[in-house]
């Protein structure tokens, strides 16, 4: 009744006169469906509240959870990928690289950055997941080869968040050239007696997992992360075999002897500084 009182009392409000609620306001966890704002996600870290589901996020977010005060000097800023094969399947792979520049505002799927965690200096290389699924092409292999000899240069450790869906597949026998440049990088820094100190996020798969992610002097992961070769789907297709719950995710690998231990994001840059300080005596440097 007391919408037609509404009526008749020419109190209604028309459909032009309605606000709606701008997009973006509010976030809700893919995993409990837990609805909380934006802001107080972003405030947590991007981890619901809840159920503590870490929701992905990229290198711009992770550097200003872990340079002291968000400041690093970003590494080999410009390289871009090139298009060598002359590749297209659904469309151009040059098409698809502008299309995601653009829609990302990445050059490509992986940020290096130089910068200090609680005062020791450290590189850190970042995959940025939005960019063609974080997937390994030439440049994500140039700038981490690059980004471990910087590490060199400096005497200082190296980190590296894996966040992949394996190889790039438009750069074909380019991509999976830089599975042996990585590795081989890495052992220049291990001859150096320089800590790699590898984490991994959700998800780490395909050709980065067979290379420089498992090979960190310590192997470290996010609660819940996807992480091995071929997904789930396909290892059960190809054993025709129901997979056991919670089949690669981070606790299970743990589990099963390939990481060291699993920290929530809140934690990370403690950890990490924690490592660091085991590895490298900061006071005679």
């Amino acid at each position: 009744m007391g919408w037609f009182k509404r009526i008749q009392e020419g109190i209604t409000t028309s459909t032009n006169e309605k606000k709606e609620t701008p997009e973006g306001l509010w976030y809700q966890c893919p995993k409990c469906k837990h609805i909380t704002s934006t802001e107080e996600h972003e405030h947590n870290l991007h981890v619901c509240i809840k159920c503590n589901f870490h929701e992905r996020i990229n290198a711009k977010e992770y550097f200003s959870i872990l340079f002291d005060d968000g400041k690093f000097k970003e590494l080999d800023p410009d390289m871009i990928a090139l298009d060598p094969l002359t590749f297209e399947d659904t469309k151009k792979y040059k098409n698809r690289l502008t299309q995601t520049k653009k829609k990302t505002g990445l050059k490509d799927a992986i940020t290096t950055g130089f910068g200090k965690i609680d005062g020791k200096p450290v590189v850190i290389a970042c995959m940025n997941f939005n960019f063609i699924g974080g997937s390994m092409g030439s440049v994500v292999g140039e700038k981490i080869s690059r980004a471990i000899q910087h590490a060199i240069k400096k005497k200082c450790g190296f980190i590296m968040i894996s966040k992949s869906g394996g190889a790039r597949m438009m750069e074909a026998a380019f991509s999976l050239m830089q599975m042996a440049k990585t590795s081989a990088n890495l052992s220049l820094l291990s001859e150096a007696k320089l800590p790699y100190i590898s984490f991994l996020t959700d998800p780490t798969t395909g050709g980065v997992t067979a290379s420089f992610a498992m090979l960190g002097d310590v192997n470290i992961a996010e609660p819940g992360a996807l992480i091995g070769f071929a997904g789930p789907r396909v290892v059960k297709e190809t054993i025709g075999k129901s997979l056991p719950e919670g089949f690669q995710t981070s606790e299970f690998v743990l589990d099963h002897g390939f990481l060291d231990f699993i920290v929530e994001r809140k934690n990370l840059k403690s950890k990490l500084s924690l490592l660091l300080d085991m590895f490298l005596d900061y006071k005679k440097q």
